[in-house]
């Protein structure tokens, strides 16, 4: 069975989805997590910015990754979770969307700035949306280049979360340093 390449997108195209979030990114969601609660990173291999700097800043973390066999729409970790926190497949981010409200879990998924508006995502965001966003783009690395990421990204990004922040919109500062992934 071939592997859906189906992650993290711009152009809503899943050639666009190979892009990984920068541990810079990350980084900003952090001060918003409770360390009590057991996020499921349903995106993410073991080199992943989410997965990496979640687990380092003491965070219990269960991760899953379609090269895995463990496909989002159909696979839910068998042992305890609270939250999602990751980088959703851009590509299908409706999908994503419906799957996630489906938990009525707290989740915090970064998705292009323009995903507020659409039909679609109207019947899921009026149920409730927060939206943490940031005075600059955030850079993307591009698969086979993870020593540094791409930088001018075309769109702009936010963590669209669901009962995680104080408020429902927070607009931060983003500060930018480099790290490998891998």
């Amino acid at each position: 069975m071939p592997i859906n390449k189906g992650y993290l997108t711009s152009d809503t195209t899943k050639e666009g989805d190979e892009r990984f979030t920068a541990f810079y990114g990350v980084q900003p969601i952090l001060k918003y997590l409770d360390k009590n609660m057991i996020i499921w990173c349903p995106f993410d291999e073991e080199w992943s910015a989410f997965y990496k700097l979640l687990t380092e800043n003491g965070f219990t973390v269960i991760r899953s990754h379609l090269k895995e066999g463990q496909d989002f729409f159909t696979y839910e970790p068998p042992n305890h979770w609270d939250i999602i926190v990751s980088n959703p497949p851009w590509s299908m981010k409706d999908k994503v969307l419906e799957r996630l409200y489906s938990f009525s879990k707290p989740f915090a998924i970064l998705l292009p700035m323009n995903s507020l508006q659409g039909i679609s995502r109207y019947e899921f965001f009026k149920r409730g949306i927060q939206m943490l966003a940031f005075d600059r783009r955030i850079s993307f690395h591009e698969a086979g280049n993870f020593d540094t990421y791409t930088k001018g990204a075309p769109f702009a990004s936010a963590y669209f979360c669901r009962d995680v922040l104080p408020r429902d919109l927070i607009v931060e500062e983003l500060v930018e340093y480099e790290r490998a992934l891998k």
